[in-house]
């Protein structure tokens, strides 16, 4: 039963989200702040993971290309699908719910702690509405961040792929172009619009809704990641099966 009312708390607050607006004055003030934090305060390490992972799935995949009848150019391949179909879209994502999720969560569950949230109420003001639209509508630039990660991840791919010398330069952009389909781009891209959704709400819900004090702080963080995480994973395998079968 737990769950159950939880699950109808979140889509109440989701609703609550877009009823009686901030002022845009202070409403724009928050979303540049949220940008700043969410997205511009992530590019760093979302830059590091990309760059190496992808430099890491090239070199497994040509070390378990040992037959010669196998053409080179495949690593390149596999290495565009692997990143564009599931890690830069999911686990990315995944990895951004510690990040990003943990923030929202620890510091909206601060401002329930210290009473700010209540003082918000009492003037008068939606406090679902002024902490987690913003958040909401700054998540939109997430698929920023995963153009950035696709494209570095690929670059990571072709940089250990030549100065490792398990295949050309020329092999691995042959491969990276082979058989290319935009609409797995879209694909990923639609995955990353529900995924940030997921990232902008499911951490607030947690924050907003905690009760204790600043060690039921930490545990909320700890719990947003995980619920976080788990319905990232179920929503990518059913967004799968539906815009891929």
């Amino acid at each position: 039963m737990t769950y159950l009312h939880n699950i109808g708390t979140y889509f109440l607050m989701i609703a609550e989200m877009f009823r009686k607006p901030t002022k845009w004055t202070v409403m724009k003030q928050l979303i540049l702040k949220d940008i700043d934090d969410l997205i511009i305060g992530s590019l760093g390490i979302v830059a590091f993971i990309s760059f190496f992972v992808g430099g890491v799935v090239t070199i497994q995949t040509a070390l378990n290309i040992d037959n010669p009848l196998i053409p080179k150019y495949l690593v390149g391949f596999a290495t565009r699908q692997s990143i564009i179909l599931e890690f830069a879209p999911t686990f990315m994502s995944i990895i951004m719910a510690g990040k990003v999720g943990s923030f929202i969560t620890s510091s909206i569950g601060t401002m329930r702690v210290t009473e700010q949230i209540d003082a918000l109420e009492v003037m008068g003001i939606n406090s679902i509405n002024y902490l987690v639209f913003p958040k909401f509508i700054s998540m939109l630039l997430y698929p920023f961040i995963i153009s950035i990660a696709m494209f570095l991840g690929i670059l990571g791919g072709m940089a250990a792929c030549v100065y490792g010398g398990f295949s050309s330069i020329e092999d691995y952009i042959t491969g990276i172009q082979t058989d290319f389909e935009t609409f797995h781009v879209v694909y990923a891209f639609i995955k990353t619009f529900v995924f940030a959704f997921v990232l902008a709400t499911i951490p607030s819900f947690h924050g907003y809704y905690m009760k204790g004090g600043a060690l039921e702080v930490g545990k909320a963080s700890t719990t947003s990641f995980v619920w976080t995480s788990v319905v990232i994973i179920i929503l990518n395998y059913f967004l799968t099966q539906i815009l891929l079968s």
